[in-house]
Order: structure tokens, then C-alpha cells, then sequence
């Protein structure tokens, strides 16, 4: 073993004492093996995770803000549905061009750089959401903030998984897992904001609503970047696959506390994998090439689903309930965070020792048999079939919480080593953005022709997302991947 820990003379006199454990560096697996080792266990390392859900809670909020507001916007720019089209899936079409164009940079220029530049996205697109005056400069804005979100959840995943050990309770599987209760948090959130705000707006004063929510996106950038000069970090196993050792343990000691030191004869190399457009196809070969269809189809089975299920949720529920638009909004409020909230925390606590694989198979279970019970059900008739319908719904929520919802960014963040993980993230953000839209789209168009039986429909995305787990036993927690570039 190549790197040398031991503590001073001091500090093993002085247990618990203010000297830095000692760290000798000879190569970038070295800079790997302590990262694995350690952990986000100090204030600096911790920080650089909070800020990338950070990123990730922004993702959410803003693709999640305009659910309750569209109506009024078609009403204010009397849009046609082609409009009102055009106005809802701008956010969409620039996340599928974000994701690619993160992947990339994400690997090429660093992620530091990549995630600084993100959040500059979100304040000027939310601003420009607020004061749009026509529909043309919404669209416009929202396909900026969708460049955003495409961008940001390479760069947030490489932080999550490159500042997190590799064992133990908040591994880097568990760690990456921690996106999706962020995920049901931010979803949270933008239905509080719209309950207050429904409150408390005068009557005749509505069409303000969903300007004020798209606007809000710009408060947790702006303070992500007032705090990011004193906590964010360069991936220290990222600089040091670029050959900048020195860089790296100046990073160690700042983010985890290790007074690392760079040895006379340590081996600088070339990356082994240089960042390149061409990487995408290094993802369909040799053993990445189970991987990333699994990724591929797991997260394009969830998407579609959950696109399908929550974001048709407040329409769901109304139809079930015959209730105003604050019934609805409560209840919608109450399934989020008491099951996929709840799910996604379960899933980050199980994973370290469970593993991926059989939650994600058990969430799927979960799913499929929900959504066969919604489509026996139908529409539910006396309260007992309505309180079926909605504990159905509860049922995949959870299913998603803990199963898919966590853990298709777990195998597509950690089924790559540092070198390919930015295009790994990418590509399969991009593929499933890509389903995102056709789901979105064709989910009203579903439900109009096919009523309640459209969840039978729905069903097929659970069932091909269990089979692909069935067919692929890839298990990527608790796998060290890194390794793998060395």
C-alpha cells in the first residue's frame, strides 16, 4: 500500500488533538484510496455535498414549478395548446441539451468549474421566468433553466460520489441516493410556496402566482454562490486523474483535514481516459455496456412512470376527489412527503448494507402492483374505493421513494469510474430527459382516450424496469469503481 498514514509524535500523544493525520501521496490512487477511506467526515467535505443537493434541490424546484401554474399562464398570453405545449416542455428540451453538453464539460474542465457556471443559469432564468412579457421570452427562459438542470446533475453526482467513502454509513451509495428525498423536499417545497401564496394573494390577483414561484428559484442560487467561495472544492480524485497531485493534497487538507504531501518519487501519468467527446462510446462497450443499459433502462422506466404518476398527480387526485384546487394541493403536499420523502430517507439509510439492486427491485414491485391496483380500481366509486385509489398512489410513492427514485442515479453515477462518470451521468440524463418529454406529453393524451385504464399503460414501465434487474445483477454499492481508472 502506497500511502503512508500515521500521526505525529503530538497527535498520538494528544488524542483528538488539532494535528492532522499525515498522508504520503505516490499516485492518484492513492488521493482514491483515502477519499474512500475517510469520507465526508469533516465541516469543509461535508459542505461540498450540501451544496451539490443544493444543485440537485434546484433541479427539482424548478422543473416542478409551473405544475400548478400553467393554467394561468395560458390564460394571461392566451395561449393555444400548442403554446401552452411549447411554454411547458422548453424546460425539458434544454435539460436533454444540458445533460449531454455537462457530461462532457463536467469531465474536460473539472466540476468546480462546471457547477459555478450552472447556478449563473438558474438566477438569470428564474429572474427572466418572473418578468416574462410574452410567451416567447417564458419559453426562452425556461429552455435556459433547463440547460441548467441538464448540467447540474452530472457535475452533482461527481460530487456526491468523489466526496463520500466508499463503506459504511454514508457511503458514496448512499450518498448519491440522498438526491432523490432532496428531490421530494424541493417538490415539497413548491407546493408549500404555492399554498402561501394561493393564500395569501388577493382574489383577481392569481395570475401573479406563478410568476412569483419561478422567481424564487433564483433565491437558493444566489445563495449557493455567496457561500461556495468558502466551502466548494475541486474534486481532489478528479485533479488528481489530471495528473495534479499537489493540487489534490492541497484539497485533502482542506476538505477532510489530512496534512497530505506529495512524495519525491510519486508517479505523475497522463489521465488514463482523456476527457473526449468520444468517451459516449466508451459507455457502450466492454463492461460498461451491461452497465449502461441497465442505467439506461432503469432510468427511462422510472422517468416515465413517475412523470406519469406525480407530475399528473394534482390532475389525479381531482379527478378521484372532485375537490378544489387546495384540497388538491394539500393532499398532493401529504403524499410527497409522508411516502416519497419518507422513501427516498429509507433508501439512503438501507443502502450501505442492503445494496441497490434489491431495493430498486423491491421499489419496482411496488410500483407494478399500485398501478395494477389504479387500473383495477378505475374510477373510484364511494369512499372506500377512493381511500384504495389513494393509498395505491401512497404505495408507488414509497415504491419510488426507496426503490427507483434513489437508486437509478446510484447505478448511473457509480457504474463509472471518475473518468467517464461526467458522460456516464450525462448520457443517461440525457436519454431519460428525452423520455421525460414523450411522457409528459403523452400522458394527458393517454388519459384523455384511455380514462383510468391508462394505468395499465403505465404498469409496462415498472415491469420492464424489473426485468432489466432481473436480467443485469449489477450491484454498485459498496464497489470500488475508481479503481478502475488506475
Amino acid at each position: 500500500m502506497s500511502v503512508d498514514l500515521a500521526l505525529s509524535p503530538g497527535a498520538a500523544a494528544n488524542a483528538g488533538a488539532s494535528s492532522a493525520p499525515k498522508a504520503t501521496i505516490r499516485s492518484a490512487a492513492d488521493v482514491a484510496r483515502l477519499v474512500n477511506e475517510g469520507g465526508a467526515k469533516v465541516s469543509n467535505a461535508r459542505m461540498v455535498v450540501a451544496i451539490a443537493l443544493g444543485g440537485v434541490f434546484l433541479d427539482a424546484y424548478d422543473l416542478g414549478a409551473l405544475a400548478f401554474g400553467l393554467k394561468d399562464v395560458a390564460k394571461e398570453f392566451n395561449l393555444t395548446p400548442a403554446g401552452t405545449g411549447m411554454v411547458a416542455s422548453a424546460i425539458t428540451f434544454g435539460a436533454i441539451v444540458g445533460a449531454f453538453l455537462g457530461g462532457y464539460f463536467t469531465d474536460r474542465i473539472g466540476r468546480y468549474r462546471v457547477f459555478m457556471a450552472d447556478m449563473l443559469f438558474f438566477v438569470v432564468a428564474a429572474i427572466a421566468c418572473a418578468f416574462a412579457p410574452n410567451e416567447y421570452v417564458l419559453a426562452g427562459a425556461r429552455f435556459v433553466m433547463g440547460l441548467g438542470v441538464g448540467i447540474d446533475l452530472p457535475v452533482a453526482m461527481a460530487f456526491l460520489a468523489e466526496f463520500s467513502k466508499l463503506q459504511g454509513k454514508g457511503n458514496k451509495a448512499a450518498r448519491v441516493a440522498m438526491w432523490c428525498p432532496t428531490w421530494y423536499a424541493a417538490i415539497c417545497v413548491s407546493y408549500l410556496l404555492v399554498l402561501l401564496c394561493y393564500s395569501a394573494l388577493p382574489e383577481g390577483h392569481g395570475g401573479l402566482l406563478w410568476r412569483i414561484i419561478l422567481g424564487f428559484g433564483a433565491v437558493p442560487a444566489l445563495i449557493i454562490i455567496a457561500v461556495r467561495s468558502r466551502y466548494m472544492s475541486e474534486s481532489p480524485v478528479w485533479a488528481a486523474n489530471q495528473g495534479d497531485l499537489k493540487g489534490a493534497a492541497a484539497i485533502l487538507k482542506r476538505s477532510y483535514g489530512i496534512d497530505a504531501a506529495v512524495a519525491p518519487d510519486a508517479v505523475v501519468t497522463a489521465p488514463k481516459r482523456p476527457a473526449s467527446w468520444s468517451n459516449y462510446a466508451l459507455l457502450l462497450k466492454g463492461v460498461y455496456a451491461r452497465r449502461t443499459a441497465l442505467a439506461t433502462i432503469m432510468s427511462i422506466a422510472s422517468s416515465f412512470a413517475y412523470n406519469a404518476v406525480a407530475f399528473g398527480l394534482p390532475v389525479i387526485i381531482a379527478s378521484f376527489l372532485a375537490q378544489s384546487m387546495l384540497t388538491t394541493i394539500l393532499v398532493s403536499l401529504v403524499l410527497n412527503l409522508l411516502f416519497a420523502f419518507v422513501g427516498g430517507l429509507i433508501g439512503v439509510h438501507l443502502v450501505p448494507k442492503t445494496g441497490a439492486w434489491k431495493l430498486t427491485t423491491v421499489g419496482y414491485a411496488f410500483q407494478l402492483a399500485a398501478l395494477i391496483g389504479l387500473a383495477l380500481i378505475g374510477k373510484p366509486h364511494g369512499a372506500s374505493e377512493v381511500v384504495g385509489a389513494i393509498a395505491c398512489l401512497a404505495v408507488f410513492l414509497l415504491g419510488q421513494g426507496f426503490g427507483p427514485g434513489a437508486h437509478t442515479m446510484t447505478y448511473a453515477s457509480l457504474s463509472y469510474p471518475t473518468s467517464l462518470r461526467g458522460v456516464g451521468v450525462g448520457l443517461n440524463q440525457t436519454l431519460m430527459r428525452a423520455s421525460s418529454t414523450v411522457s409528459l406529453f403523452l400522458f394527458p393524451v393517454m388519459a384523455a382516450a384511455l380514462s383510468t385504464k391508462v394505468f395499465w399503460v403505465i404498469a409496462v414501465a415498472p415491469l420492464a424496469g424489473l426485468l432489466s434487474l432481473l436480467a443485469i445483477r449489477w450491484e454498485p454499492a459498496n464497489y470500488d469503481v475508481d479503481a478502475e481508472d488506475f
